[in-house]
Order: structure tokens, then sequence, then C-alpha cells
């Protein structure tokens, strides 16, 4: 690694609030799914990554802990630190960007209430479309599949409405197929907006992964033909299991 290359690298662990050994677990994590580092060789010393990352010798040692705990690397006493296996993805959980994918519910997919509030203020949404309702129902839900955790979301319904969903599709619905089911509301409006962003400690220890992963945050919102915002549904996908197909043509 150049010197330019070593003082980049220090400088963009000082910038993030993120654990530095968190970052460069990251950073060594990438390097092995790109085969900069490929399975079966031997990674550099503790004492060289220390160098080039500008951390201490302690830090790298951390974030090894990381690596070696999910099976990714073996370290060796006299021997070094080699690479036993590339990072396993598996990218199951589409995120749909069209109207009728957001109305299916994913397959083999449970849903739990985390808390339920009611009567309350929509907090502020940004860009947001539609007059805010009097008060709003709160679900947050967690979505797992086969006992794994993939996506908390924030639902917030209309008051004056959420007496007309049946209490069992809370746990079975999708946010916006609450609202499309409800007879006699029509939806005008209806937008879907991703960004990316980093887990918190909160939606790290929810959705079981480490602090500081990537995490696809997905805002959707509905509208209806009196103005409305009826539905706001905030949602955290685990990074490493979203994808999203786009049909152009």
């Amino acid at each position: 690694m150049s010197d330019t290359a070593e003082v980049s690298t220090a400088q963009a662990l000082r910038k993030s609030p993120v654990a530095r050994y968190i970052q460069l677990a990251s950073l060594f994590r990438r390097r092995i799914d790109n085969g900069e580092w490929e399975v079966g060789t031997r990674m550099p010393t503790v004492e060289e990554l220390a160098a080039q990352c500008g951390v201490s010798n302690m830090t790298i040692r951390q974030s090894l802990d990381i690596l070696e705990g999910e099976g990714l690397i073996e370290r060796y006493r006299a021997k070094g630190t080699f690479v036993t296996s590339r990072p396993k993805r598996d990218l199951w959980c589409e995120v749909h960007t069209d109207w009728s994918g957001l109305l299916i519910a994913r397959e083999n997919a449970e849903i739990e209430i985390l808390s339920d509030k009611r009567d309350i203020e929509l907090p502020f949404v940004e860009d947001q479309v539609g007059e805010a309702a009097p008060a709003y129902r709160h679900l947050r839900r967690r979505h797992s599949r086969d006992g794994s955790a993939f996506l908390l979301t924030d639902v917030y319904l209309d008051e004056r409405l959420a007496g007309q969903v049946p209490e069992e599709a809370y746990t079975t619905k999708t946010a916006m197929r609450l609202v499309a089911d409800i007879p006699d509301v029509k939806i005008v409006d209806a937008r879907q907006v991703m960004t990316i962003g980093m887990a918190d400690l909160e939606t790290a220890t929810r959705l079981n992964i480490p602090l500081g992963e990537p995490i696809a945050k997905v805002k959707r919102l509905a509208v209806d033909e009196a103005g409305t915002l009826i539905l706001v549904a905030n949602g955290l996908y685990r990074g490493d299991l979203v994808k999203i197909a786009v049909k152009l043509r």
C-alpha cells in the first residue's frame, strides 16, 4: 500500500463516528470478498496492517476477532492469519419497485409487532406529500425468515382508518397492503424512496448484524383522494440480503 493510501485510510477512519475496529472489519471483509485477499492466502501481519491503517495493534486484533468469529479467517501462532472463506451473501430479499410488488408479502416471512402506540402525532417526514392526519397508529414491526430478522419497520397509519384493518393483518400484510385493502379508500399518490445508511446500535441489535453495517432505508408514503397522508412506512433492510432489480425495457 502506498503512503498516500495509508494516509487516506487513516483520515477516513477518523471522520466516521463508528468505532475504528468495526470500520476496519468492514474494510478487511471487502478485501476478502473482492478477491484482494484470496482464500487460502496469508494476510499481512498485525503490525503491517496497523502501520498501513494508522491504528494500534490492538485495534487490528479487535477487527480480526470479528472476522474470525464470522469464519472468514483463522489465526495460527507463529504462522500468521489465513483467509479461509469469502463472505456468504444470499441476496434473496428483493425491494420491489412496482405497485403490485409492494402488496406482496415475502414467502415464509413472519412479522412480529415490537411496539404498538395509538393516537400519536406523526413525526417529521422528509419530503412529505399530502396533509398529515390528526393522529396515527404507530407499529414497530420486525420481519424474519427462517428465524433470521431482515427488516425493521415503523408503520404510521391514519388512526381513523386503523380500526378498519383486521388485527391479524398487522402481522401478515405489507404496510402498503394494509391501506390498499381498506374498503372505500382510494390511494391517489404512492411513493417509495431508498437511501443507504449504517446500522446504529438499536438496529444492529434488532437485526443481529454488526454495528455500522450497511442498511437500506426505504420510506413508503400513501395519500388518499382527500389529500391526506394515510400511511408512512419507514423500513430498515439488512444490506447483505437486499437486491433491487428494475426492468428498463
